[in-house]
């Protein structure tokens, strides 16, 4: 079996630089046509890309990047350190390893890397990805004339895979930025890096789409590409036709470990904002209002009485004391759009607010009980907590568990301790079947609210359901809390 899976390339690495052509085939009826044939799409077919003006004016702007992590020991804990003296003491004479409580030591061999970045300013600032430098104790900048510099990291966001890194050098070549909000989806782009090591070697090809969610990269909207990118490529510049880099290559998709025809950029404003921070605060400070946002789907629509087609994000959870809490924000409010922007992807929101300065006000479009309202928000800044509930935990006596008619789960009000635990009210589920368990729903679940009204109790859960069709129900389980639709039209009481 093959797996398949997103890759940051940023070892050594090669590619071939690659023109991709296509012929236009024009079919000629018989002399006397029956009807008119319908109109064809147009397509400029006047002449293949030029990258050779570009790569002459910019390419001696993009550069590689060596890395060496030294080797090192790091502190390791055994999986048998508190084990009685006696037992311990068997388990060494049969090779395990045994460091106490304390635990022990390991040796770390040195590491070796190579990527790539391009060269912003003449005095010598490099954007590349985190990813390529992160760790390094010593970095190398070589190029394109082969004159070698030590490389020093300014500062480095590995959530955005930006980093910042200076040589002391004047008179450089230096790239043009663009603007990645006016990029094309099919409009023709370039890449040059250093693949497998090879130094500025280019590579062609289109925009395959835009704002490409990739999993753990919520903050990022990737530019996907079709330009062959493989290891080494990692913080090399995407230009577009006019020589304007738009975005930095940094991952791939791929079963092989090679190209697939599958690349992924930063934009170059996401990269641009990184690095202001980074110059002017030496770190990237993130915005937070404390919510916990999902995808309102066309399901999750109707249960809330919307149109299918509303865009926006679903607010599944407030954290307590939050700025959004603060603000008035509720769960199962439907945010549809940020300072006079409309919402067209529920990331988008994460993004815009993650930028946004902390101690500012973004103004929230909010549907709320199918009405709009605008909520003014004062921005805090991110500082990851959550709370959990894990199964298993001691509590105070619950009370009995009962059915809730036709959703068919079997609840239960949460204690006061797992109440604590949880930072929420609700019911606990002992068991789901029917269109419960349909829906996803399971036992340990916590069911917080029902389109947006909380529920403690189980008559709460009873009337909250009588005589819906669609319901969406506000779900907790480990620590998180997300919006689930329920359809109980073909349900049984």
């Amino acid at each position: 079996m093959i797996s398949s899976k997103f890759i940051k390339p940023a070892l050594v690495a090669a590619a071939i630089a690659t023109a991709l052509a296509g012929g236009v085939y024009t079919a000629y009826a018989k002399s006397t046509p029956v009807q008119d044939a319908p109109a064809a799409p147009i397509v400029n077919q006047s002449k293949l890309p030029d990258f050779t003006v570009l790569v002459d004016h910019y390419g001696k702007a993009v550069v590689n990047i060596s890395m060496v992590k030294k080797a090192h020991k790091e502190k390791v804990d055994s999986p048998f350190g508190n084990l009685p003296p006696d037992q311990a003491e068997i388990l060494k004479r049969f090779g395990f390893p045994i460091f106490g409580g304390n635990g022990g030591e390991r040796t770390v061999p040195e590491e070796r890397g190579t990527g790539s970045g391009f060269i912003i300013s003449s005095d010598g600032l490099i954007l590349t990805n985190a990813h390529v430098v992160n760790g390094a104790d010593e970095i190398t900048v070589r190029l394109t004339d082969d004159r070698e510099f030590r490389g020093k990291v300014l500062g480095l966001d590995t959530q955005t895979d930006i980093a910042v890194v200076k040589i002391n050098a004047k008179d450089l070549p230096y790239v043009r930025l663009g603007n990645s909000d006016n990029v094309k989806v099919g409009e023709w782009v370039a890449a040059i890096g250093s693949p497998f090591g090879l130094t500025n070697s280019v590579t062609a090809g289109i925009v395959s789409a835009k704002s490409r969610n990739l999993p753990d990269e919520n903050l990022v909207p990737f530019i996907q590409t079709d330009v062959a990118i493989n290891p080494g490529n990692s913080g090399g510049p995407l230009f577009n036709m006019n020589g304007e880099v738009i975005g930095i290559n940094s991952q791939i998709f791929s079963t092989s470990g090679g190209s697939m025809g599958l690349s992924f950029a930063i934009p170059i404003n996401i990269a641009t904002q990184v690095k202001d921070q980074i110059l002017k605060n030496g770190k990237v400070t993130r915005g937070r209002i404390g919510v916990m946002i999902q995808s309102l789907t066309p399901e999750l629509a109707r249960g809330f009485g919307l149109p299918e087609d509303t865009k926006g994000a679903l607010v599944s959870r407030t954290d307590k004391d939050s700025p959004a809490a603060k603000a008035g924000l509720q769960s199962g409010d439907i945010i549809v759009g940020v300072d006079g922007t409309h919402v067209k992807n529920y990331s988008d929101i994460p993004r815009q607010i993650s930028f946004a300065k902390p101690g500012s006000t973004v103004k929230l479009t909010v549907i709320r009980n199918k009405k709009e309202i605008t909520v003014p928000v004062t921005v805090g800044v991110a500082d990851g907590k959550t709370n959990t509930l894990k199964a298993g935990e001691e509590s105070d006596t619950p009370k009995a568990e009962a059915k809730a008619g036709k959703l068919g789960v079997s609840v239960r009000p949460l204690t006061a301790k797992e109440a604590k635990k949880a930072g929420t009210s609700g019911l606990l589920v002992g068991n789901a079947t029917g269109a419960a368990a349909s829906a996803g729903i399971a036992s340990g679940d916590v069911i917080v609210a029902v389109n947006g009204q909380p529920v403690k109790t189980v008559s709460d859960l009873s009337k909250a359901i009588e005589g819906k069709k669609q319901i969406a129900i506000l779900v907790q389980r480990g620590g998180d809390q997300i919006y689930v639709p329920v359809n109980l039209d073909s349900s049984e009481d």
